[in-house]
């Protein structure tokens, strides 16, 4: 098992060079940031519409297969099932349909209501207001019952969903899908120094509150470079155990919470010994202090490229206020 290939999160993708890596870290982070911010408030057509631009942008990039089938493939079907678990659950409303009149919702026979409806030649005109009355009490409420029909859109045995509960699944899907793989696509397609370098020319105007906004960036870069070594000790320690082939079973739950917490505590401190040496060698290099030892990763031009995207974004946005907005 290789979690480096097999869960390739916040790797970066070196080769080949789509026209998604050649685009601005800034104005991708602004489009991740219009993923992950116009979905508040928006309708379940626009939700679905995140999903379907994220895969075509997936597509259009032409980003190997390899690379996002698995990922996708996974998220996927972890949407699909989140949206078939809370379509069937309950929606928490707990509606009880009841009439606010003690009158049937069910229709009048035809005899009935042509009886009521025909004028009676004896009675006085009181008597007929009062029929009159009556007939458009009763077609008021049958106008004013509710319809379970037009709520529930399926029940069959156990199995109920109603449209409060789909809209609800709907929701929660593409939430998960949208957060996860919109960063995944970003981390993907952006280098670590390109991300921190985008980050700290848009935070430049923090500076005048006087936050370290250099420290900041630098603690994103180590973190960004540090993932990589975190699976590869996970999968070290992961490869040390199979290879020892313990009999699980004769160990028992007990002695498996033994072996897994030893295990954990291994690797935190090869984790710990992995930033000490870090730290070591950034000290030996001179990187006391950000400010005085600091490194231009990129230069960072907007070109026709990037204007293009944010033509493209001031479009999304406007569509987004148009047709997006939950009424």
């Amino acid at each position: 098992m290789d979690l480096l290939r097999s869960l390739p999160l916040g790797l970066y993708l070196e080769q080949p060079q789509t026209w998604l890596h050649k685009i601005d870290p800034r104005v991708k982070f602004a489009w991740l940031m219009s993923f992950l911010t116009s979905y508040v408030l928006a309708n379940n057509f626009w939700r679905v519409l995140l999903v379907v631009l994220l895969i075509i942008a997936t597509l259009i990039a032409r980003i190997p297969r390899r690379v996002w089938r698995q990922q996708m493939g996974w998220l996927l079907m972890l949407s699909f099932f989140v949206l078939a678990i809370a379509a069937v659950s309950p929606d928490g409303l707990g509606v009880d349909y009841q009439p606010r009149l003690p009158v049937s919702c069910n229709v009048l026979p035809d005899e009935k209501k042509s009886q009521e409806i025909t004028p009676n030649n004896t009675g006085s005109d009181k008597a007929g207001d009062k029929k009159k009355s009556r007939v458009t009490t009763s077609n008021n409420v049958e106008e004013t019952c509710p319809d379970e029909k037009y709520y529930v859109l399926f029940h069959k045995g156990p199995v109920k969903v109603t449209r409060y509960s789909l809209s609800l699944a709907v929701r929660l899907s593409t939430l998960i899908f949208t957060v996860i793989y919109s960063t995944n696509l970003y981390l993907l397609t952006t280098a670590p120094e390109e991300i921190t370098s985008g980050i700290e020319s848009l935070m430049q105007p923090l500076r005048r509150f006087k936050l370290p906004v250099t420290e900041i960036t630098l603690t994103l870069t180590l973190s960004l470079r540090f993932i990589p070594l975190v699976l590869e000790e996970v999968q070290n320690l992961f490869r040390s155990v199979m290879t020892r082939a313990i009999n699980w079973k004769k160990l028992g739950l007990k002695g498996a919470f033994k072996v897994w917490m030893i295990v954990a505590e291994r690797l935190l401190e090869n984790l710990l010994l992995r930033a000490d040496q870090m730290a070591n060698a950034m000290m030996v290099r001179g990187f006391t202090s950000p400010n005085e030892h600091r490194v231009q990763w990129h230069d960072l031009r907007l070109k026709r490229l990037d204007w293009l995207a944010i033509a493209t974004l001031i479009l999304f946005w406007g569509i987004r206020l148009a047709i997006g907005t939950e009424v």
